[in-house]
Order: C-alpha cells, then structure tokens, then sequence
C-alpha cells in the first residue's frame, strides 16, 4: 500500500485528490488547520489519516510529517497543495496584508511542506519519493490583477526545478502540476466575480480530472517521472492570453 500526504486537503482540489487516492487504496494523510474538516473525510477510511496543522508554522508541519511517516513507516509522495488567492487588484490596490499572506501560505507553505518530505524520503530506507507541487496556469502567465499570485506560482516552478534537481541523488523525484479552473470553491468565486462584473467568466472543468492527474503522476514509478503538466479546461484563454 502506497502512502501519500496532501496538503491543503480539506476544500477544493486538496479534498478531491484525497478522496480519490483513499478509494484507490493508498494510505492518506489529510493536512489542513480544519480539523472537523478532516475528521469528517476520514469516516470510513481505515487508511485515512488526519492531520491538523497551518502549512506556515514550521513546527507544526514537522510534527504533522513525523506523525505520519511513523504511523504510515513511509511516505511515498506529497501532493503539495495547500494555496490561497486573496483578493486581487491592481499592484498599488493590493494590500500588503494580502501579498504577504499569499506569501506565506503560497510559498512558504510550500517550501516548508517539501522541506519534511525530502527529509524524510532521503532517509527512510528504501530511500526516496516523489514530490508533486501543485503551480498553477499562473505559474506561465497571469491572469489580471493577480501579482500576487502569479509571483508565488512562478516561484513554485523554481522551487519545483531545484527539488528536481537536488533531489535526484537521493532517488527523490519532483514534478509540477498546473491546473486551469478546476470548479471549486475558489474558481467558482472568479466565475461568479466575472459574472457581476458583466464579464465572460473562463471555462471550467470538472476538479475530478484534476485528482486524476495527480494520481497518474503518483503512480508512475521511480524511474519516470512527469516533470510539468498542464491540465485545464480545453477553451480556457491560456494559449494566447496576454
């Protein structure tokens, strides 16, 4: 039985890719500061388990990682997930509370979240692993007033080439997935932003199709690894945006 902690997992593409993983029969850690959230997911899930914890607070995310490599005797791969996208504007609209918590949780979060699974698979025996960052279409180009994100998301594509590279002589891989409007919580909030605006809000897709992205580069294994992958919506403005 594989093992997998996803960050971020209580909403939205967190959630979805955890469900899917618990029915495929992986051992699942479910991280998220929601604890009810995450008790609730893992009703009826043996392999199933929670995981309380703000991806910001490096203590708590290395007691959230130690737990569950100890319960689980290894982790096999993180979906590293966990984002936020605060209000956006144009950069002198933005207020710095927002760029930093976007920082924060982004990136940081992100960071620290790699930082326990790369420690741990490079000495866990046997070693290594595989690291998913999830980026975004944001992460190649942005879409209006978000500076904010965009900047986090084009940093997780250096943090995701460094984690590949650094990675490789401890057989830890390190892949990037970027998704375009899969319908969550999140998206719906732009769509319906977009809509009272009297704009045309993007297409969507099915965040189902999203989790089954992460699960093919999950499963792959240790000598293939998907290094990017875009996964969007097929008349979404990305070819050509700008």
């Amino acid at each position: 039985m594989k093992s997998i902690l996803i960050t971020g997992a209580s909403s939205g593409i967190g959630k979805a890719t955890a469900e899917l993983f618990l029915a495929e029969g992986w051992t699942v850690g479910l991280l998220a500061r929601s604890e009810d959230k995450l008790v609730e997911m893992a009703e009826g899930h043996r392999n199933a388990i929670p995981l309380v914890a703000d991806v910001t607070d490096p203590v708590a995310v290395a007691r959230a990682f130690r737990s569950f490599s100890n319960r689980a005797e290894r982790l096999d791969v993180l979906f590293n997930n966990a984002g936020i996208f605060a209000p956006g504007g144009t950069i002198d609209e933005i207020a710095l509370e927002d760029w930093y918590q976007s920082v924060n949780v982004n990136l940081n979060g992100m960071f620290l979240s790699a930082r326990e699974a790369f420690r741990i698979m490079r000495h866990q025996t046997p070693q290594g692993g595989r690291i998913i960052n999830n980026g975004s279409i944001a992460a190649h180009v942005p879409r209006p007033n978000s500076v904010h994100y965009s900047a986090t998301k084009h940093a997780i594509t250096g943090l995701t080439r460094s984690l590949s590279l650094d990675g490789r002589d401890f057989g830890i891989a390190c892949g990037q997935i970027d998704i375009g409007n899969a319908r969550t919580q999140m998206v719906q909030g732009l769509v319906d932003a977009a809509i009272a605006d009297g704009a045309t809000p993007d297409p969507t897709m099915d965040v189902e199709d999203a989790a089954k992205s992460v699960l093919h580069m999950a499963n792959l294994p240790p000598e293939a690894n998907v290094q990017f992958m875009t996964v969007m919506a097929t008349t979404m403005p990305y070819i050509g945006r700008g």
